[in-house]
């Protein structure tokens, strides 16, 4: 047996036992993997006869449930609040977390079916998000939420620098990167780190873009938000409007900055924070 072939029984056999836990099957429950993340966790839709679908996401292994982050980010983000998906159970021997379905519906997905004018609104409504996360992080920094434990400090900026260095232009672009190119471009990069952690910091999502924004009930919804850390505040920002799945044009991005500024009443420093960018 091939280990993909033994991980994925395996991680049938938890399910089977979360099911008969939670008494659901008995109901006859049918359940359909889905497309996960780039981490380790894996998903499973869980469909039940005259009931609301749930999502099963199995981590690698048993979880304390009171020091698994995306618990201890979720009820950070409930008290703002800004619409994350509700946590309906959990069997932490079994490293799995039960989560409300918010369908398959991306903020991606759905930009290819809408008009100029609802795409606009859809962003809109994106970017306030990103406001009332600045806003309410503020407000409810405490020591109890892992987020305000950590940031985009110069070790973890480096490590995204060397990251993008290596997946990036080595890997994925081929690019042969000879010696004194290299030093030249650390240095660059080190300047890039140190401008980035001299900015106040803000609460970040830290991965806000189109594929971790879901339309459910016509409301979007916030996700994979289990890395939140305090950084630049226009961190998010950029990752939304500068999005590796969705090109915007520069009157959009241009749009979309001074609302985002107006949001924080800071109307009038579009020229300045549009450097930044």
């Amino acid at each position: 047996m091939s280990n993909q072939v033994a991980d994925a029984a395996g991680q049938r056999e938890r399910i089977d036992a979360y099911l008969e836990r939670s008494d659901l099957a008995r109901r006859a429950p049918r359940v359909v993997p889905l497309t996960g993340d780039a981490s380790d966790r894996r998903y499973y839709r869980v469909l039940v006869p005259d009931a609301p679908s749930i999502v099963l996401s199995l981590y690698a292994g048993p979880f304390d449930l009171d020091t698994l982050s995306f618990v201890n980010v979720a009820r950070l983000l409930e008290q703002m609040p800004v619409p994350i998906p509700t946590v309906i159970g959990h069997a932490g021997d079994l490293g799995i977390l039960a989560l409300e379905d918010l369908g398959d519906v991306t903020l991606q997905a759905h930009l290819g079916a809408v008009s100029p004018a609802e795409h606009a609104a859809r962003y809109r409504q994106a970017v306030a998000l990103i406001a009332t996360l600045q806003r309410r992080g503020a407000e409810l920094e405490s020591p109890a939420y892992l987020p305000y434990g950590i940031a985009f400090d110069v070790e973890k900026l480096t490590w995204e620098m060397e990251f993008f260095t290596k997946h990036f232009l080595e890997a994925y672009r081929g690019v042969t990167i000879a010696a004194a190119a290299r030093d030249e471009l650390r240095q660059a990069f080190g300047q890039l780190v140190a401008e980035l952690t001299a900015e106040p910091r803000v609460l970040c999502h830290r991965d806000y873009h189109s594929r971790n924004l879901m339309l459910h009930h016509d409301r979007l919804y916030i996700i994979d938000f289990q890395d939140a850390r305090m950084g630049p505040d226009t961190y998010d920002l950029v990752s939304l409007l500068r999005d590796s799945y969705v090109d915007l044009p520069e009157r959009t991005v241009d749009e979309l900055i001074a609302y985002f500024l107006a949001l924080k009443g800071q109307t009038g420093t579009e020229s300045t924070f549009r450097e930044r960018f």
